[in-house]
């Protein structure tokens, strides 16, 4: 092997030239019973939607499919049965990062943080997360989302605060970045059209800049993932064997490298298809109906 290419391949993953499809599913096997560090939990069963009530049945029985291959859960909401998955979680052992989901509706919002500080004040909160995307949304403006921030952290000064934003957020928006006591990063190469081959190179590069713009800070990955079907978005093609690989990729990278990733995500969710379009309802490792995809 050349010099030129073993650095290639040590920045782009796993050598999987020559390996069949069942021998990159016999690795992915491998490498989800390792254990990852976080999984984005999905709480929507088919038929179900944001909006509707969760009930405790439901997610204890996803959370028991998932809690032997994870130390960490993410929760993107605080209200509507959302509240019931932290307290879940503790049930099986797991770490939480539990967020408050805010957008234009200044009542939810409002109904939210007071979720996510009462969360907090039980101890069912390992992270606070105050929004997700908000900014790149255009929910919120910047001043809104830095007041939300200061009132959850004055609540609950004993419990780490951050924003989940994608990477690129957190250079732009100096301020929302000092504000946080841990930078909550999502990195997506798929949505910037990247192709697998290149798309850990890609995601080093967007975890340095958050890094960057961190001065410091802890970085957190909080959402990165591949889709198993649907339409290419550019060079990025979903398909089961390039979510399988990227799967496999990320979470060695994280290993070695000792970096906190929270995969997404669990479960497929068909709810998402009119935001995302058909890639959106195919992002989990697991199925709609709860079985192994790979």
């Amino acid at each position: 092997m050349s010099v030129k290419l073993g650095k290639y391949l040590a920045l782009s993953g796993t050598d999987y030239s020559g390996k069949s499809p069942e021998q990159i599913q016999n690795l992915f096997r491998q490498t989800l019973e390792a254990g990852t560090h976080g999984l984005c939990y999905s709480a929507y069963e088919e038929g179900q939607k944001p909006g509707d009530i969760l009930t405790i049945e439901q997610i204890r029985r996803r959370m028991e499919i998932i809690a032997p291959y994870t130390k960490w859960v993410r929760s993107f909401s605080c209200i509507e049965g959302n509240e019931l998955v932290p307290q879940v979680a503790r049930e099986f052992g797991l770490k939480t990062l539990v967020g408050a989901w805010l957008g234009k509706d200044k009542d939810l919002n409002e109904q939210e943080i007071a979720g996510l500080i009462q969360l907090a004040k039980a101890g069912d909160v390992d992270i606070a997360a105050v929004g997700n995307e908000v900014l790149y949304r255009n929910d919120l403006s910047e001043a809104e989302l830095l007041e939300y921030i200061h009132r959850v952290k004055n609540a609950i000064p004993e419990v780490q605060t951050g924003y989940v934003d994608a990477y690129y957020e957190f250079s732009a928006c100096p301020n929302i970045t000092a504000a946080c006591d841990v930078i909550l990063s999502n990195c997506y190469p798929f949505w910037e059209g990247c192709h697998l081959d290149y798309s850990l190179v890609y995601m080093k590069q967007m975890y340095q800049q958050a890094m960057l713009a961190a001065k410091g800070k802890k970085v957190i990955i909080t959402e990165t993932g591949w889709p198993s079907q649907g339409k290419n978005f550019e060079s990025s093609e979903p398909s089961a064997v390039n979510a399988m690989k990227y799967f496999i990729n990320t979470q060695q990278w994280a290993k070695e490298e000792g970096i906190e990733v929270f995969y997404f995500s669990s479960f497929d969710e068909s709810w998402k298809v009119g935001t995302e379009g058909d890639v959106g309802a195919y992002w989990g490792l697991w199925d709609m109906h709860q079985n192994l995809k790979f």
